[in-house]
């Protein structure tokens, strides 16, 4: 799989295609559409499943040096309008807010982010760890670790900053469920 292959089979979710045409209306500021609604809809595309099977949200990464409660709770509601209209749900969070929370909800710190990129870089899994936007006419993506894992339907650790083996073996056993295919490596 490559870049192209990689965006074809994203695309044919239309949940990820409409997100997608309308990022840039959300007028937050370096904006992605990430992790499970990319993998998952390449899986759902090589194992012939509807585009949109077994994803459960649709996840906007962005970053913005305003990290009060008030400027991301205002971006959440703008895309609570923007994205109403396609009956699923979609988690926005500015990446410049993680480190705050981060420490108080899983146990361990969570070192400051400069750019909405870095979050998708710290996903548990290699698979998780693409992005996607609108660039002009065209896509951009934020693939640090390939499209291998993802097209292979393979589970690998990221032991970057921020691992949590529990965590690691819960979503892949559960994505197993959905996705008997995948082979999910020792934590």
């Amino acid at each position: 799989m490559n870049r192209t292959s990689f965006i074809a089979a994203v695309l044919t979710n239309p949940v990820n295609r409409k997100i997608l045409e309308r990022l840039t209306e959300l007028g937050a500021p370096d904006c992605w559409l990430v992790s499970g609604a990319l993998f998952q809809t390449v899986w759902n595309s090589l194992t012939n499943r509807p585009p949109n099977f077994g994803i459960r949200d649709y996840d906007v990464f962005y970053f913005d040096p305003d990290t009060s409660w008030d400027a991301e709770d205002e971006v959440i509601a703008r895309a609570a309008v923007l994205f109403g209209d396609l009956g699923v749900p979609v988690e926005v969070r500015n990446q410049a807010r993680v480190h705050l929370w981060y420490e108080q909800k899983f146990g361990t710190p969570y070192p400051p982010l400069t750019r909405a990129t870095g979050g998708i870089d710290r996903f548990l899994m290699d698979t998780a760890m693409v992005g996607i936007r609108r660039n002009g006419e065209g896509y951009e993506v934020h693939a640090p670790k390939g499209f291998d894992d993802i097209a292979n339907m393979i589970i690998r650790a990221n032991r970057e900053p921020n691992f949590h083996p529990a965590r690691y073996r819960e979503k892949a056993e559960r994505w197993r469920e959905l996705w008997p295919e995948i082979t999910i490596l020792p934590a």
